[in-house]
């Protein structure tokens, strides 16, 4: 184990109230009967939007790590009588429990920093890359670097082309960054198996 494992906390913190989902899934490109994967889900508020997107003939996972919030996203999905929605408690770093190439489209959405500065991102993007059909979609969501503003630590904010480089070297060609917010933006990638 690494010196550096689980120095961040990658906490559950939503940002509805900041972040459109319905921006970031229009800019990743999903569409009515895709499956997709909300990697890292938090309160599920993508995962909500994504139902509606994908409708009756697509899917939609939720994946986190802390069973709170896996809790939380089932009772409200119960609640709104979701069909096509999934959830569970995952470890990214560790086995995503979904076939090989399984997915259209994934969103990290205020996740990968924390992969980075705890040295986990080639397990992570491993299971990311076996989950995701090849010429799929995954989209990685993180706070702009800017000095001060809200998200994670200044030092551990990505730049869009940290986020390429990333993409790049697990085998997904990048094909465009957005901002998607005032505090957030968005590097789509598709998947070169």
């Amino acid at each position: 184990m690494s010196a550096k494992k689980h120095g961040h906390v990658h906490h559950s913190k939503t940002t509805r109230d900041i972040l459109s989902a319905e921006r970031v899934l229009t800019t990743a490109g999903l569409k009515s009967g895709d499956i997709f994967l909300d990697a890292g889900s938090g309160d599920g508020f993508i995962s909500f939007a994504a139902s509606a997107v994908v409708g009756e003939n697509g899917k939609v996972y939720a994946m986190d790590v802390y069973p709170e919030s896996v809790v939380n996203i089932k009772k409200e999905t119960e609640e709104k009588g979701i069909k096509n929605l999934d959830v569970a408690v995952a470890d990214l770093t560790d086995k995503i429990p979904l076939d090989d190439d399984s997915i259209d489209i994934c969103v990290m959405a205020n996740v990968m920093h924390g992969f980075v500065e705890n040295d986990e991102v080639e397990a992570v993007m491993k299971e990311i890359g076996r989950v995701i059909k090849q010429d799929g979609v995954f989209a990685v969501v993180e706070f702009k670097k800017i000095e001060g503003s809200r998200g994670p630590p200044f030092d551990i904010k990505l730049a869009p082309q940290d986020v390429e480089d990333i993409l790049t070297q697990y085998n997904f060609e990048p094909v465009s960054a957005s901002e998607v917010g005032p505090y957030h933006h968005l590097v789509k990638g598709i998947n070169k198996k």
